[in-house]
């Protein structure tokens, strides 16, 4: 696997072979010198999606099998993931097709988690239409982008129905080898390999340092959730006020398997499931709710690396599953759930998927305090030292 840290988007030779429109999608294509090889070609609709993907240098096309969804955060666009999309097709240029994601963008965001998934859901469905050749999919999901995608596989699960809960044996309880895979569960139709968040607030933002501009201060954080209207129904699902869903948060909701929604079994799919999470300077999403954990929890770290080439990566857990029972509020309490017993449940349920996780600290760095960007590589000239954790991300990704 060649690696290509050290070349950013500027020294790229970016020669234009074409413009045109086609379906109402256009499309362009540069030559990039430095591999060799082939052209980058994007594809892009009349809303600002694109698709990303190496052609010959003759400009006809490969037919990579794995498509990689790239969702932005809030108030985000596609072109936020420019940089990774374009490192990830630099290292698997045979394998993957990226698309980036806009349906759901600036201040469409605002709608409400559950339209956004929705949203994210049709959009999907029409890309693999455009690339009748992929057969795996994965997703890696910036902030908000991460609970949209949660919504947005559980509308696309499928699972065979002579299959059990686990995937393993068939209806005469045997196991299935018919084709060599041990799963028969499906995302709109495709082997579920990779699911990536990087600083996504699974357990809501509501108090308890959740926001961390709030600095903890219980004031601070009463006046945040009194605003959280201005963020429209995404407001009222981060700092779980809303009762959308069974009189219930719809984050609480989406902890769980319903008979419309199989959420957690859609997480459970994946082959890998993945929280990078910054450890401090993070002022949007905290560390326990992007990484996942309870704060007694959260590991007492240095802030040194654990590796050299990833300067910025100070420690990486592997998947671990816990325990699925679930934490029940009394019925006393009606559908008044107290903040700590709804994080205490999403807490239980999702940690039963099990979860790699990999904290970032930005210790050293003079993009730290943009942390929440930085960490996706926003704009490289700003969040350059991100790099080393798209690099360790790639590195790791399961193709």
């Amino acid at each position: 696997m060649a690696s290509m840290e050290s070349e950013t988007p500027d020294v790229l030779n970016e020669t234009r072979n074409g413009n045109k429109k086609k379906n109402g999608i256009r499309m362009e294509s540069f030559y990039l010198r430095k591999i060799g090889f082939g052209c980058f070609r994007v594809q892009q609709d009349e809303e600002g999606n694109f698709d990303m993907e190496v052609v010959n240098g003759d400009g006809k096309r490969r037919k990579p099998t794995h498509l990689l969804i790239m969702v932005n955060g809030l108030v985000g666009s596609a072109k936020d993931w420019e940089y990774a999309a374009e490192e990830f097709l630099k290292t698997y240029p045979e394998d993957i097709i990226v698309h980036c994601s806009k349906r759901n963008y600036s201040t469409l965001t605002l709608d409400g988690v559950d339209v956004m998934g929705g949203r994210l859901a049709e959009e999907i469905l029409l890309v693999i239409k455009r690339h009748p050749n992929v057969q795996k999919i994965s997703f890696i999901c910036h902030s908000l982008g991460g609970l949209i995608a949660r919504y947005a596989i559980a509308k696309l699960y499928e699972q065979k129905e002579d299959v059990q809960v686990n995937g393993e044996y068939n209806n005469h309880g045997s196991r299935d080898q018919s084709n060599g895979e041990e799963f028969k569960e499906t995302i709109a139709g495709l082997e579920p390999i990779n699911f990536i968040t990087f600083a996504t607030p699974h357990l809501g933002s509501r108090g308890h340092k959740q926001v961390p501009m709030c600095c903890g201060f219980y004031a601070l954080e009463k006046v945040a959730i009194c605003t959280s209207y201005l963020f429209g129904r995404t407001g009222r699902h981060l700092f779980l006020l809303d009762k959308d869903s069974e009189n219930r948060p719809l984050l609480l909701h989406m902890a769980g398997d319903h008979e419309d929604l199989k959420f957690l079994s859609a997480l459970q799919s994946f082959r890998r499931r993945v929280t990078y999470a910054n450890k401090r300077y993070d002022n949007v999403v905290g560390w326990s709710t992007s990484s996942i954990r309870r704060r007694t929890e959260l590991p007492k770290l240095e802030g040194v690396s654990i590796d050299d080439k990833y300067p910025y990566i100070v420690n990486v857990e592997t998947e671990i599953v816990s325990s699925p029972q679930t934490y029940v509020p009394s019925e006393a309490k009606g559908n008044r759930f107290k903040k700590t017993e709804v994080e205490e449940e999403m807490i239980k349920r999702l940690s039963s998927v099990g979860w790699e996780r990999v904290d970032v600290d930005f210790h050293s760095s003079k993009q730290r305090n943009n942390a929440h960007l930085t960490i996706q590589v926003n704009r490289y000239r700003v969040n350059s030292d991100g790099a080393c954790v798209i690099q360790h991300m790639i590195d790791n990704f399961l193709l």
